[in-house]
């Protein structure tokens, strides 16, 4: 992990990205609302409360999620972080758009893994252009 923390920290980044201290605890907030909120989805689908095709975008934003670290960090390869936060992104709109009418908050709590997903997206971007 020293290896790929110190390759992030020679790329360029533009002014106004966060710094890396920041990222952890952003993280953590966010993993806790997302293991609680798909995991209500999950729930409610295991006990057919939900339909299972509700799951498809859920299940898509972990893989794609948890894809990022190791397109970013393990392989160095910007280009294929920058597609996968994309897929981050896609998936998590359509997760939310299709969980709404059943169940609002799920929706609803998690726009603050939104927003971030949003900002990491145009960061991410930024960085693979910056160092193409």
């Amino acid at each position: 992990m020293n290896t790929s923390y110190s390759w992030y920290q020679q790329l360029i980044k533009p002014s106004w990205a966060p710094p890396s201290w920041l990222f952890g605890p952003v993280w953590s907030v966010l993993y806790a609302i997302i293991i609680f909120s798909f995991g209500t989805v999950f729930y409610k689908v295991f006990k057919k409360e939900l339909p299972v095709f509700v799951l498809i975008p859920f299940i898509l934003n972990l893989i794609f999620n948890l894809s990022f670290t190791y397109f970013q960090f393990t392989l160095q390869n910007n280009y294929l972080a920058a597609i996968d936060i994309l897929l981050v992104l896609g998936t998590l709109i359509w997760a939310l758009i299709i969980i709404y009418p059943y169940v609002k908050w799920v929706a609803l709590v998690n726009i603050p893994y939104l927003l971030w997903v949003m900002f990491a997206t145009v960061l991410q971007l930024t960085v693979t252009y910056l160092n193409r």
